[in-house]
């Protein structure tokens, strides 16, 4: 346990777990608050599109949480996620022959061209609703990820406030035009939210469903193709689960949570003052021998464990594995990419290839 940016930092994998099974003495109540607090400017652009995040699933606790959370695991029982595999298959089958055609003309970014498009699909058909155009989604996404966990100055909030309002608009409208609907927001109506709550559990479920997703299967490209002999075992019908959980293990898309601490306690002999806030390093630390759950940890721990852990693991597998299958004879090219680097969310901004003479390749 280290003192931190402001944060009392805890890397030590069992006591992540403590904290994170220790539900009454660390609450989730600053798990979505913005780490850089917002201008009053930045307030008011929001404030003008009806904005609000009343607590209902990652940042909640209580019966209104175990009432939200049973809702939203009907939509990703283990057997609807895995009747998605041959979709998953599919789609990134379609986006790599796409890819392979445009590498006849130049290098191509698979995190765009193949990564990015496959779980906001998968999202829309899992959850009943139609999602805006994958462009648009991406940019809502990602500036809203940046507005709530990176550091922007209070130009750079404007900008990204405007973005966040243009989300949450859609986002309203689609919540009231749920009711009664066989979708997720229908359902959870249904289930006594108001529409503020749908709200407020759609603006995140929406980015961590697929951008998230979309930001692993990234990583996870991106780590295959540095090592040419890892790509052409893929490319030869290995699996994708060993690397993809390595890259869970060790740089997840979402890399530290935080917890804030209610009341004076005690973590493995250390005080925590009540007001602390803890931020929680979900990977990176496991011991060499940790076994083969080490991973797990990157998608949380108890109460509030990922509910799209199963999916992201299986589009993230999929998805490396048959862009390989359909891509054998490629090469990354160009510098180290730059990295999205924001407190809780992490990846290679581009996974840029190039078409390889097969004869060139390790085949």
């Amino acid at each position: 346990m280290s003192q931190g940016t402001g944060y009392q930092v805890i890397s030590d994998p069992e006591q992540v777990r403590q904290v994170l099974r220790r539900v009454d003495d660390f609450l989730p109540t600053n798990a979505l608050t913005s780490v850089v607090p917002l201008s009053p400017a930045a307030l008011r652009i929001l404030s003008r599109s009806r904005f609000a995040l009343p607590p209902v699933l990652a940042s909640a606790t209580g019966e209104l949480h175990r009432t939200v959370r049973s809702v939203v695991t009907g939509f990703f029982t283990p057997a609807k996620v895995a009747a998605i595999g041959p979709r998953v298959r599919e789609l990134t089958h379609q986006h790599a022959d796409a890819a392979a055609a445009e590498l006849a003309h130049g290098p191509v970014d698979l995190a765009q061209a193949v990564g990015a498009h496959i779980p906001p699909v998968i999202m829309q058909e899992l959850t009943g609703f139609q999602l805006p155009d994958p462009d648009v989604l991406k940019r809502w996404s990602r500036e809203s990820l940046e507005l709530f966990w990176g550091w922007p100055d209070p130009q750079r909030q404007l900008e990204l406030a405007k973005t966040a309002a243009e989300f949450y608009t859609w986002l309203r409208a689609e919540a009231i035009a749920s009711h009664g609907r066989d979708n997720l927001f229908g359902a959870l109506h249904a289930a006594g939210l108001r529409t503020a709550e749908v709200c407020s559990l759609g603006y995140f479920l929406l980015i961590a469903g697929q951008e998230t997703t979309a930001l692993l299967i990234g990583t996870a490209l991106y780590r295959a193709l540095q090592d040419p002999a890892c790509w052409q075992s893929l490319a030869s019908g290995g699996t994708g689960s060993t690397l993809v959980r390595r890259v869970l293990a060790e740089e997840p898309s979402v890399h530290t949570w935080r917890r804030a601490v209610p009341r004076d306690t005690v973590l493995d002999g250390t005080a925590l003052p009540a007001g602390s806030e803890i931020l929680l390093e979900l990977a990176g630390h496991h011991p060499p021998d940790a076994g083969p759950t080490a991973y797990s940890l990157s998608f949380g721990h108890g109460l509030h464990r990922c509910l799209g852990a199963r999916l992201a693991e299986l589009e993230t597998v999929l998805a490396l594995e048959e862009t390989a299958r359909a891509l054998p004879d490629i090469r990354l090219i160009g510098p180290e990419p730059d990295w999205l680097r924001l407190l809780s969310f992490q990846a290679p901004l581009s996974v840029t290839v190039e078409a390889a003479a097969p004869e060139r390749s390790n085949r």
